[in-house]
């Protein structure tokens, strides 16, 4: 039996919708998994006092990292100060099953550090362009799943979902991805299922 819990990374450009998915995650995987959440900001904790106003887990499940510096080096670069949150989580409640690392807001080449997170998931959102995904970057084209979030919006900044759909293809390969509107649930089956499958939480 696995005695370290499965790491999750979950990562993107600012306003993607990581913390909505990450709360989304935790409403239904809590009571199932024995799960923590640790998430990233620059100078606030913004993010976990998010997570923790709705009751997405325990306040002492939800730690929030302050960066102080650029997003991405705290998750690849030095990842110490999160490895020690993650640390923290496992000294408060042994047998973890799943900790979500929830990055802050970055860029397209921002990645996890493999000591920190087992699995990663790149989350975009439609309004950012349908151009997007062709422009690649680890993010999108290595993530272990992309999530391209806010379908909602495509008919209002005009994003056409067909060519995001084919130009991930293309960017990804046979690496999976999925389509979600966390306002409405929409693709986070999809999304738990990966979790459960590829993390080898389920047999």
């Amino acid at each position: 039996m696995n005695t370290q819990p499965l790491r999750v990374g979950i990562g993107g450009p600012v306003g993607s919708g990581k913390t909505a998915l990450t709360l989304a995650l935790c409403l239904a995987l809590r009571e199932k998994y024995n799960l923590a959440v640790v998430t990233n900001d620059i100078y606030t904790r913004e993010d976990a006092d998010f997570l923790v106003r709705n009751e997405a887990l325990a306040p002492e499940r939800i730690i929030g990292v302050e960066t102080g510096g650029c997003p991405h080096t705290a998750i690849r670069e030095d990842a110490s100060i999160n490895l020690e949150a993650v640390d923290q989580l496992n000294r408060r409640f042994p047998g973890l099953d799943l900790i979500l690392v929830e990055s802050g807001g970055d860029n397209l080449s921002a990645t996890f550090s493999p000591e920190l997170s087992d699995l990663t998931i790149y989350v975009i959102d439609v309004s950012a362009g349908d151009k997007l995904p062709r422009k690649g970057g680890p993010g999108i084209c290595k993530s272990d799943l992309l999530v391209i979030n806010k379908i909602d919006l495509a008919p209002l900044v005009g994003a056409s979902l067909e060519l995001m759909d084919s130009d991930t293809k293309r960017m990804r390969g046979e690496k999976p991805f999925v389509f979600s509107n966390q306002k409405t649930g929409h693709g986070l089956d999809t999304i738990v299922a990966f979790i459960e499958k590829q993390g080898l939480l389920v047999q």
